[in-house]
């Protein structure tokens, strides 16, 4: 009998731990945050609703630690997927240096879980499953990996506010977010977004280990039809001393991609 009053003396005395600190202004903060984090980032996902499908060009430059460089150049080809279910899909396919010609990159993102990535090399003349365990690889050679160059969907994170900070001239909120699909090469991100145009500014990526290991910025932000897009992106690479920046030109809207055009069985037919 005296054993069970224990017990319940101790169930009471943990549940108004518990009660006390669901009240205390720690919790009220924390639980303010994550809906902040949330909404910021919600505002950041709806703002690029609406474009359809696009097509740009790029310059890759990739830069050693000695500071020597490489130049490609490849077409981006996006399609937006309004359901909610399924994530947008695009394309990546290079047309330069000569030994890399033909090679393309297909990536169908998930609203959550793992996407699905191929990739088509045509000195091998196949076409590739990229592997969920490879996500975290570089993608064909640069320092961007396979995960970043897949879209970012809305449910693919956790979110919380963290600060607001500058961002240039401009006003930055910034939130971490927290990838909640398997096998990311990442244990947190932390995103600058615009105050003003939701767009992101830049991100600082975290290892599984909880190193700052990689750091992206846009910059040149331009209007196109309504929608924001860039002029250049720029990924550092902390441990390796490595970089590669993406140059785009040429941004068309509304040029009648269709889901076929998506599929892993065109990859061999892109030019």
């Amino acid at each position: 009998m005296l054993h069970q009053l224990q017990q319940n003396k101790r169930a009471l005395h943990a549940l108004a731990l518990s009660a006390i600190f669901a009240l205390s202004p720690l919790a009220v903060v924390a639980e303010d945050a994550i809906k902040k984090g949330y909404e910021i980032a919600k505002a950041s996902d709806i703002s690029d609703n609406g474009f359809g499908d696009s097509t740009a060009s790029a310059k890759m430059i990739l830069t050693n630690k000695a500071g020597q460089s490489t130049t490609r150049e490849m077409e981006f080809l996006t399609l937006e997927r309004t359901s909610d279910k399924v994530g947008d899909k695009s394309v990546s396919i290079f047309s330069t240096p000569a030994d890399i010609r033909g090679t393309a990159v297909l990536s169908h993102a998930k609203i959550t879980g793992n996407d699905k990535q191929w990739i088509y090399l045509p000195a091998a003349k196949r076409v590739k499953r990229i592997s969920s365990s490879n996500k975290s690889g570089p993608f064909v050679g640069s320092e961007f990996s396979y995960e970043d160059i897949t879209a970012q969907e809305f449910g693919k994170f956790t979110y919380k506010w963290i600060k607001t900070d500058a961002c240039g001239s401009a006003k930055c909120e910034v939130i971490e977010r927290i990838p909640t699909y398997k096998n990311s090469g990442y244990s947190r991100q932390l995103v600058w977004l615009n105050a003003k145009t939701k767009q992101s500014e830049r991100i600082h990526f975290f290892d599984r280990a909880g190193n700052h290991v990689k750091t992206l910025t846009w910059a040149g932000y331009k209007k196109y039809k309504g929608f924001w897009r860039w002029n250049k992106m720029s990924m550092i690479n902390h441990r390796n001393g490595k970089s590669t920046e993406l140059i785009f030109s040429d941004w068309k809207f509304g040029t009648g991609l269709r889901d076929r055009d998506f599929k892993s069985s065109a990859l061999e037919n892109l030019k």
